[in-house]
């Protein structure tokens, strides 16, 4: 009798402990959904401004992502799923459907872009881009491939770095050594007075002309770049650190702090002072790139002090961050005034 009693509890700590079909298919899921968790470098299916960067988040009983296409900022989505080894991202918005004479909308749509992303090698992923036509007829795809983006070391010993030799990047007399970007855009680029100028003239009641970004013909890795710039009053512009990390250019001068001005990584970090000057004064940048970590001294204040950079910002010319790239100024926004632009080189 005892013996019988022994292996009917035997049997029934076995069941209690054997996980269920459900259990086993959830738990499956979550190793597969684990697969796509971490931060993506994506390279979209465009002739230019073809770099993207996705991060998926597993949060409280949720799961949650970032996305940047293309340009412009880093924002959160609306909704991402994980369904049968596939991810899916949704960001929208609404569309007002109006008749002329009333003056509330008849109608109010909610679109949804959609990315639909599957795994294709150990640590790559391939998807597509779905935008619906604001009409309902129509959409036009996008296809992009993604690279996971290695997790961050350590903070580099900034005070233990080897420099080279200093580069002047600008001999204050000619473009020389640099060129633009896209060589279809309008150029807007000269110097004067020993400063590089950029005036990307618009005239009124004609077409918009795009002026064009103007880059280094060398590129490089990690370094100390050093210059001086002036911004006119509401003027834009932008510094891009091997072509991928926009460094704001802006005038911000007494608003609050924002990742999207004066001195901030463009969407990414924001400064942690103002330390900017009112428009028209030259403002100096001593700044500091080692290991994918960012250093930012702007007017003498360390306002980005060896902060780990998370990707690509908006603009950027590749989504691979672990390539030499230029120094790129951005040229389509406004008027902006640079010089004493020197880069020395980390060893």
């Amino acid at each position: 009798m005892k013996n019988l009693n022994l292996v009917l509890i035997l049997l029934l700590f076995a069941a209690a402990c054997t996980p269920t079909t459900e259990e086993k298919v959830k738990s499956d899921e979550q190793v597969a959904l684990n697969f796509y968790l971490g931060s993506w470098a994506l390279d979209l299916d465009y002739d230019n401004n073809n770099a993207g960067w996705l991060e998926v988040r597993q949060e409280d009983k949720y799961i949650d992502a970032e996305l940047l296409w293309r340009w412009g900022s880093v924002s959160p989505v609306e909704f991402v799923y994980y369904d049968e080894n596939e991810i899916y991202v949704m960001q929208g918005g609404n569309i007002e459907r109006r008749v002329e004479g009333i003056d509330k909308p008849i109608r109010i749509h909610h679109y949804q872009n959609s990315l639909i992303i599957q795994k294709a090698g150990d640590d790559s992923i391939i998807g597509t881009a779905v935008f619906p036509d604001r009409s309902g007829v129509g959409a036009t795809k996008a296809a992009f491939t993604g690279k996971r983006i290695p997790a961050a070391g350590n903070p580099p010993d900034l005070g233990s770095l080897k420099y080279g030799e200093p580069i002047a990047l600008f001999n204050g007399k000619d473009l020389s050594g640099w060129e633009l970007l896209d060589k279809e855009s309008a150029n807007g680029w000269k110097v004067v007075d020993g400063v590089l100028v950029n005036e990307p003239v618009q005239k009124e009641g004609e077409p918009h002309i795009s002026y064009g970004n103007l880059r280094t013909t060398q590129t490089f890795e990690d370094f100390n770049l050093k210059l001086e710039v002036s911004v006119p009053e509401e003027s834009n512009s932008g510094i891009y650190l091997r072509g991928i990390y926009e460094i704001q250019v802006y005038d911000s001068y007494g608003k609050d702090l924002d990742s999207h001005h004066m001195g901030g990584l463009y969407s990414r970090i924001t400064p942690s002072e103002s330390a900017e000057k009112p428009a028209g004064e030259w403002q100096q940048f001593d700044i500091t790139l080692a290991d994918r970590y960012l250093t930012v001294i702007l007017n003498g204040k360390k306002i980005i002090d060896n902060q780990f950079v998370k990707g690509v910002t908006g603009g950027a010319i590749t989504a691979n961050e672990f390539i030499p790239g230029p120094i790129y100024l951005q040229g389509d926004h406004g008027e902006v005034r640079y010089r004493n632009i020197v880069l020395t080189p980390v060893e």
